[in-house]
């Protein structure tokens, strides 16, 4: 779900918009957390497709959305990776140099772990030679803890797991922003193993699925705990797919 530097407020100038007939001055952002399903600021045109040689690692801490300084969340970020693909939503904010900064000056209060803005290519679904997109703005973070506080880094499953499992802030919990991520990747029909494995190993710490059945919530140790709803009478869950939010976990704010 992308975080900026905090400190300050810069707009970047403006960037283009490629395609095969016009190249138009114009603003976008691609998200590929939570800006895929809250993107939060106003836009003009939103378009699915994905960046090469990235892959989403949940090695950032958050501790100001789904988590706290004392309990921080595990949140995305993007790792740098020859031949991955990422896949996500591209947001474009027409209109103006105005419109431009109160979309970055909203992205970058949001964005506020993140440290760095890179330009990357966007593609379409259906064409992966010709990018449909040129100079887009991805948040990322340096995977240095010397250059950025927040970067965690990696982390054995079963720990990145309880961690997601428990941690939780003004904006909701943590695991709800893994859950409505493995959601966001089904629906939009690109799963990624990383994902579920992470989703899964969370859903046995919570005590939601054992051995392929939905069973009582296991009890936490942590303040930041925040007991889900039961799910009774739900077998075979096939743990490939996502558990139906209303089922995981409880409402909240996006992060």
């Amino acid at each position: 779900m992308e975080k900026g530097d905090g400190q300050g407020f810069l707009l970047l100038p403006h960037l283009y918009f490629s395609s095969h007939t016009s190249t138009t001055m114009v603003f976008w952002i691609f998200g590929y957390g939570s800006l895929v399903w809250n993107p939060g600021f106003d836009y003009d045109e939103k378009v699915m497709g994905f960046i090469k040689d990235y892959k989403r690692v949940f090695d950032l801490a958050c501790i100001d959305h789904r988590g706290t300084p004392e309990d921080p969340a595990r949140t995305l970020t993007l790792e740098k990776t020859e031949g991955a693909i990422c896949y996500g939503a591209a947001y474009c904010v027409r209109g103006g140099a105005e419109r431009e900064r109160l979309a970055m000056e909203y992205l970058e209060r949001r964005e506020c772990e993140y440290d760095k803005k890179t330009l990357v290519e966007f593609y379409k679904e259906g064409d992966a030679l010709q990018p449909a997109l040129t100079g887009v703005i991805v948040f990322t973070s340096t995977p240095d803890k010397s250059v950025n506080k927040y970067y965690l880094g990696p982390a054995p499953l079963e720990d990145m797991a309880r961690q997601i499992a428990t941690a939780s802030g003004p904006c909701g919990n943590n695991r709800e922003y893994l859950f409505k991520l493995e959601k966001a990747l089904y629906d939009i029909g690109h799963e990624e193993d990383y994902v579920i494995e992470l989703a899964n190993e969370v859903r046995k710490v919570l005590g939601i699925v054992e051995k392929g059945f939905v069973i009582k919530e296991k009890k936490l140790v942590g303040s930041s705990h925040i007991p889900l709803k039961t799910a009774h009478n739900i077998t075979a869950l096939k743990l490939h797919r996502p558990l139906p939010l209303s089922e995981a976990v409880g409402v909240a704010m996006d992060s």
